[in-house]
């Protein structure tokens, strides 16, 4: 016999299950975000070339590890992490790049990444303060300071 969640059940997740779930859409964002960084480090030109390049580099390792950070996070919660990139792209509030952009609309595009990014992050640390979770709390805002301070320094650098 199948085992059949009542229609309340499937309505009605537990604050760990929705803690779970953003922490998946926040993986697949930052998925998403690192294949566009990619991107971006392979395909900028321009004046700005050299400055951008390694910036993007920076970025692309950064977000690398936070990956990881999450899918660990999930594992932790008793999740299984999303690892397919076609679940990401359903999911993610990111769209995939192009790659026939000037430095200065890959930037932009990257400032409003990390706008979505921080959104998710406070929306996470909102559903892991209901669950008391410590440990997503510990991680999560410094995500937001070093997004924040990055979007401040690309916002600098597009200024005329």
């Amino acid at each position: 016999m199948k085992n059949v969640k009542s229609n309340q059940d499937t309505l009605e997740l537990t604050v760990k299950e929705r803690e779970i779930e953003q922490l998946q859409i926040l993986l697949a964002n930052y998925q998403l975000y690192y294949q566009n960084l990619r991107n971006f480090h392979w395909n900028v030109q321009g004046n700005a070339f050299f400055q951008l390049h390694t910036k993007f580099e920076e970025l692309y390792n950064d977000a690398s590890e936070k990956v990881d950070e999450i899918a660990e996070r999930i594992l932790t919660l008793d999740g299984h992490p999303l690892g397919n990139f076609s679940d990401y792209v359903a999911i993610s509030s990111i769209a995939e790049a192009h790659s026939n952009c000037s430095g200065n609309e890959m930037v932009e595009q990257i400032i409003l990444a990390h706008d979505i990014i921080i959104g998710k992050v406070k929306e996470v640390i909102a559903v892991a303060n209901e669950n008391d979770d410590e440990g997503t709390l510990d991680m999560l805002p410094a995500y937001v300071s070093y997004l924040e301070k990055m979007n401040w320094m690309f916002k600098a650098f597009l200024k005329k």
